[in-house]
């Protein structure tokens, strides 16, 4: 919101200029390329008020990549010729996001406010507004680079944030070393006092014609900027109880009338001097015809909070449930911590940027007041987003085309809205029952295993046992593999499963909402070979949540008003692919060919309409018939605890359902095809939506075994940095530019994914010829730059996971936990 009025997206620029090259290390890639050979990597990201940049490294080379850092904000280059290169860079960033929802929905909703607030400004930039245009009005791009890093980057509105195994005395002396050089501009912290959306913005109503069919409705309330609050929290606690999700909900109202699916509420941040207040429901066939009587039902609930007033047992409960999350978190990653602690640093007291999303003890209810009292129709913004209105539309957005239209809300819904009246069905939220009470480790195994051990094992259930003798938290993680031979054997059965587990997950949503708000979750998904079942969370009420999971799913009905409106979300999720990004085509495509059985969108879109509700029935009581179990517990279990799960497991299952186990040799292994040596195959496909090109280029290579990972690994470490300063940097292929490894079913190789303005056959060209050049690359390499590579290498294997969890790539060993149902 700082960029200049003539130069929208200068902030963004500065943020890639950075990285190019600086006074000390004039190399464009000497940042990036001492973080690669150091197991370390970087990013960053500017929004409407900050730009925060990170990185992580081996701890040994720290000091050398904090030197490399700091100069970012001493003495950055801006060449001439980076500068010309990198808005191609920048510009390509944009591209990408011009069919894409949220950014437009989101510069719909900057554009439509006050031309003359910031706010409404375009923030990403692209080679119009940085390149072009400035030269036409006689800027130089790369001189206006410089006055904005000379005018904003000074050292008193900075946060700085390091994570080191190095003491805190020795760590402060490294910022100090090299920070303490950034100039103080004394630069005032920019702040907007006024909303964006003033008296001439509200009572309007834009409708909104979306790229992929999707049905959305969108409440806006300007609201004053709450970060003053933050010891009480009142947008929290108002979003708590407008977004609940139990029993008397307004979601359970609205779904139970078959016009929405999901809804999220809360503050939304805007900036420093205001914020905003968000209601936001997807919409159903039936929803975007009533959209009138969902906003009505949406001000009965607000009137039913403003006649209950604030209520001081749901705030305490809030605040409970937020100290124990903060006792018993997780670890950060290194990155995510210092990523997290810097953007606190410009907003919270120095002591309380670790706690200050988590620890509030300050009962305002008049600033709970104060807040309902701006969700009023005189204060309100709504959207409305359906292909409904495709050739209906007046406007046309600037920066991403969106063809919308904006008029007044009726006044016959706005004396409604003033009293809509009560609802029986709407009620405030119970005390939650999931909230655990017990914080105890179960006694610790005599024999402290390194793996899980398998310590049951019969024809219907094979059951893996590991005690967490790390992390010490009172958290557990069970998983369940669920082989059912008949779920994916072709895209009619594909198309049951998907269907069936979201009615399943949506019937349960009332009761494990206020589960998950008490940190235990669940996910029940399909896969391609049957479907698996995940619980984690706080161990105490584990098996209370695994019961009731397991009793729905053995009395499963389905409901036939949330199977018609559910098959139709499936049906536009099918559609709705070709309006994904053409990297994301390049990969399912890639994956199509390379794998043994794999559905398409259009294979599981045809076989849709054979599927009927009694079809859906039958299917439920067969998947249920036969399978065979296995299973997973760790963390904060015993050898006891863990038989008690599978106990739970096989007595309701076998007594509800008298499932049986299935044959050994239908627990199927999906393969790979195999590529032979010095063939090469393509396949192409075209995406009508997005204008960028993109290619996936996969060199299968062979089984995995140690000694050939260990080399692949190796040389993708080698290749990675200048593969991007090559192809990305260099050549401005694109924004999106990668190279990895992909492995799949116990085959691996090296892939090169780019999204592109260029042709993909010049594209391959370019890969190809990079490749071959690091041939020569590592022909003649020094032994020490060698060896750093395989010490970053190293470094990455041997690191440490931070979080309390089981990798489920590590849980059973099978090919089908990660095969999840593309």
């Amino acid at each position: 919101m700082s960029d200049p009025e003539n130069l929208p997206g200068l902030a963004h620029f500065c943020e890639h200029m950075l990285f190019l090259g600086t006074e000390k290390y004039p190399e464009e890639n000497e940042y990036s390329k001492f973080l690669s050979e150091h197991g370390g990597s970087s990013n960053a990201f500017t929004s409407a008020e900050h730009t925060n940049y990170y990185f992580d490294v081996a701890p040994e080379h720290f000091k050398g990549a904090l030197d490399r850092f700091s100069q970012f904000f001493r003495c950055p280059l801006f060449t001439a010729s980076a500068t010309d290169r990198e808005v191609n860079a920048v510009n390509s960033e944009n591209d990408k996001n011009l069919a894409n929802d949220v950014w437009r929905l989101h510069q719909l909703e900057r554009s439509t406010s006050d031309s003359n607030h910031p706010y409404s400004r375009f923030g990403t930039g692209n080679k119009f507004t940085l390149q072009t245009r400035p030269k036409e009005l006689g800027l130089d791009p790369r001189e206006e680079l410089l006055k904005f890093h000379k005018k904003y980057y000074s050292s008193n509105i900075m946060g700085v944030s390091v994570l080191g195994k190095e003491s805190l005395d020795e760590l402060h002396s490294m910022v100090l070393e090299y920070f303490s050089e950034v100039e103080n501009k004394n630069v005032s912290v920019p702040e907007w006092p006024v909303s964006p959306y003033g008296v001439s913005q509200l009572k309007k109503s834009l409708l909104v014609v979306p790229v992929k069919d999707v049905r959305n409705l969108f409440l806006l309330w300007p609201i004053p900027d709450l970060h003053k609050y933050y010891k009480s929290f009142p947008g929290h606690y108002l979003g708590h109880l407008i977004g609940h999700e139990g029993q008397g909900s307004l979601l359970s109202e609205l779904k139970d009338r078959g016009w929405v699916n999901q809804l999220v509420s809360g503050q939304k941040g805007g900036a420093k001097g205001f914020d905003f207040f968000y209601l936001n429901v997807d919409l159903t066939e039936d929803g975007i015809e009533h959209v009138d009587d969902i906003i009505i039902l949406m001000y009965q609930y607000i009137a039913l909070t403003k006649q209950q007033g604030p209520q001081e047992w749901i705030f305490r409960e809030c605040q409970d449930l937020s100290k124990m999350h903060f006792r018993f978190k997780d670890k950060d990653m290194p990155r995510q911590c210092v990523l997290s602690v810097a953007g606190c640093l410009q907003e919270y007291p120095l002591g309380e940027v670790l706690s200050c999303y988590y620890l509030y003890d300050e009962w305002k209810p008049d600033l709970i007041d104060m807040l309902l009292s701006k969700l009023t129709p005189e204060n309100m913004r709504i959207g409305v987003v359906g292909k409904k209105f495709e050739g209906k539309t007046d406007q046309k957005e600037n920066w991403y085309g969106t063809d919308y239209t904006i008029e007044n809300i009726s006044e016959d819904l706005l004396n409604k809205l003033e009293n809509p009246g009560f609802n029986e069905n709407l009620k405030s939220p119970n005390r939650n029952e999931f909230i655990p009470t017990d914080f105890e480790l179960k006694t610790r195994d005599l024999e402290n295993s390194k793996f899980p051990k398998l310590v049951k094992n019969t024809p219907l259930t094979r059951l893996w046992y590991q005690q967490d003798n790390e992390f010490l938290l009172p958290k557990s993680f069970i998983n369940v593999d669920f082989y059912i031979p008949i779920t994916y054997v072709d895209p009619l059965h594909s198309n049951l499963m998907t269907l069936f587990t979201k009615l399943f997950n949506d019937s349960l949503n009332e009761y494990t909402y206020d589960a998950e708000l008490a940190g235990l979750s669940y996910s029940l998904v399909g896969t391609m070979c049957g479907m698996f079942l995940k619980i984690k969370g706080y161990s105490h009420k584990q098996p209370v949540l695994l019961g009731k999971i397991l009793e729905k799913l053995t009395s499963f009905e389905v409901d036939p008003k949330r199977y018609e409106i559910l098959k139709e979300e499936i049906y536009r999720s099918l559609i709705n692919f070709k309006a994904e990004e053409s990297y994301q085509h390049a990969m399912f495509y890639s994956e199509v060919i390379v794998q043994e059985q794999l559905w398409t969108k259009q294979e599981k879109l045809d076989a849709l309409q054979d599927v009927t509700i009694d079809k859906l029935r039958a299917f439920v009581l067969e998947i249920l018939s036969r399978m065979s179990i296995e299973c997973l517990v760790y963390g904060n279990e015993d050898l006891q605890s863990s038989q008690n799960t599978v106990n739970i497991i096989e007595n309701i299952i076998q007594t509800q359902s008298g499932t049986k186990a299935i044959c050994e040799s239908q627990k199927r292994s999906y393969r790979e095809i195999h590529l032979p040596d010095a063939s090469s195959f393509m396949y192409t496909t075209t995406n009508d939506v997005h204008k960028s090109c993109a290619l996936q280029i996969y060199y299968q290579t062979e089984l995995q075994n140690t000694q050939s990972n260990a080399l692949l690994e190796l040389f993708a470490q080698v290749i990675h940095e200048p593969c991007f300063d090559t192809l990305r940097t260099k050549q401005q292929l694109g924004y999106i530019v990668s190279s990895s490894l992909r492995r799949s079913n116990g085959v691996q190789g090296l892939r090169f994914i780019v999204q592109s303005h260029r042709k993909p056959d010049y594209v391959e060209k370019r890969v190809e010829a990079f490749l071959h050049s690091m041939e020569n690359y590592i022909e003649n390499m020094t032994e020490e730059d060698f060896n750093k590579h395989l010490t970053a290498l190293i470094t990455k294997k041997t690191g440490k996971t931070k979080k309390d969890e089981y990798p489920e790539s590590k849980t059973l060993g099978g090919n089908c936990l990660s095969a999840v149902q593309l």
